[in-house]
């Protein structure tokens, strides 16, 4: 008996006592479950910060031209160096960032706004579905870069043309997704309930059916402000985007392509922030899906 109560005392020494678990904060934890939705808003706050310091950020002005300094290479006067006309390329492309974002962030406001009003229209009065949803049948009819020249070829171009031209071809698809979303909830038994005790349907829009609309739209709008990105920058590339003059990065890579031999970082650095925009954009989509989706929260 003696032996077997030492042993076990020994035992109970042997033996160490579990650790408490290091605490993790909970935002630290769905961060750390969301990797893309923090890179992408950390990679849009940089290129957004440095569009916005552009004037403090570089010495020379983006339309300023010195044909003596003209094709140089990267340098401690000129940090990404000058194009064909003697320009500073670094100056070009914080500028050219401008254009990106203003022109992302506003078709996405605009497409998502008229979307969900057509939407709306659509699903709850029924008698102007016919109309609405044939009008943007045709409209998806007509590939979105050609309709956008074709908007760009009759009005002048500049930054509120493109920005229309860009917004038209992008309203179909967010009426669809509305319309779609609004006809489930239509039938949802807590909409029929408010109709049956006689509430309004401006109230019911807002306080039943656009609440549950907000994560897919929220979505939706961060891919067409990358879709209308790339837009802008293809109508820039081609000749029917923003006035040559103004800095942008189609404007940018559509002048640096006849240099490509001799200077390639022409169309290099404004290339790499254009890709690398967009993608951020769409990790913060990603990100958003998943944050936003709450069948996806629960598995993760």
């Amino acid at each position: 008996m003696t032996n077997t109560s030492s042993i076990a005392q020994t035992m109970t020494l042997i033996i160490p006592e579990p650790e408490d678990e290091p605490f993790v904060p909970a935002r630290w934890h769905w961060a750390r479950k969301r990797p893309t939705l923090i890179i992408g808003v950390l990679i849009l706050v940089l290129i957004a910060a440095l569009t916005i310091a552009a004037p403090w950020l570089s010495n020379y002005d983006p339309r300023d031209m010195d044909p003596l300094a003209r094709l140089q290479h990267p340098s401690t006067e000129h940090w990404l160096g000058t194009d064909a006309l003697g320009r500073d390329v670094f100056s070009r492309a914080i500028w050219g960032g401008r254009v990106s974002m203003i022109v992302g962030l506003s078709v996405a406001i605009l497409t998502t706004v008229l979307g969900v009003l057509l939407g709306l229209l659509a699903s709850f009065v029924r008698c102007t579905d016919v109309f609405v949803m044939r009008l943007m049948d045709g409209l998806m009819a007509i590939p979105g870069i050609l309709l956008a020249i074709a908007l760009m070829a009759i009005m002048q171009p500049n930054l509120t043309t493109v920005i229309a031209a860009i917004t038209i071809p992008e309203i179909p698809r967010m009426v669809r997704l509305v319309r779609s979303l609004a006809l489930t909830l239509r039938e949802q038994q807590y909409v029929e309930a408010a109709h049956a005790v006689g509430t309004r349907l401006p109230m019911i829009l807002a306080r039943h059916v656009l609440p549950n609309m907000i994560a897919p739209l929220v979505v939706q709008a961060t891919f067409v402000a990358a879709s209308a990105v790339l837009i802008e920058a293809a109508l820039s590339f081609l000749g029917v985007g923003v006035p040559a003059q103004t800095p942008s990065w189609g404007n940018m890579i559509a002048e640096g392509r006849n240099f490509i031999a001799v200077d390639f970082h022409l169309i290099l650095y404004p290339g790499i922030l254009l890709a690398t925009t967009v993608l951020a954009i769409n990790l913060l989509g990603d990100g958003m899906r998943d944050a936003l989706d709450p069948r996806l929260s629960r598995q993760l």
